[in-house]
């Protein structure tokens, strides 16, 4: 391999550096679950902190689904996100609750 042939692989590609394209178009509707303890007050809080972060959000519409041996709860969703700011301070504020195990 000559000098020509060669490349240095600490500088950028230049298939890598280009910009991609967004994965999500806002605003969408956008289909969240939340699994938590199931605790007395856990889906009304989890109604809470959505509301807070999406102003339209209907509460009526959540479904919430019991673990088999009723320790977890489920709690369904869809909100109108409106970007990806608006999600990340939604999925921070729901895991610092302390009764939420994961939000997908």
């Amino acid at each position: 391999m000559n000098d020509k042939t060669r490349r240095d692989l600490r500088q950028a590609n230049q298939t890598t550096t280009q910009a991609e394209p967004p994965k999500i178009t806002f605003p969408c509707d956008y289909p969240i679950k939340v699994v938590g303890d199931a605790v007395e007050g856990f889906v009304d809080m989890v109604r809470a902190t959505v509301s807070r972060h999406d102003p339209s959000f209907d509460p009526q519409r959540i479904e919430v689904i019991d673990s088999r041996n009723g320790r977890f709860q489920s709690v369904r969703f869809t909100i109108r996100a409106t970007g990806e700011e608006q999600l990340k301070a939604l999925f921070h504020e729901l895991k610092a609750s302390g009764l939420v195990h994961m939000v997908v």
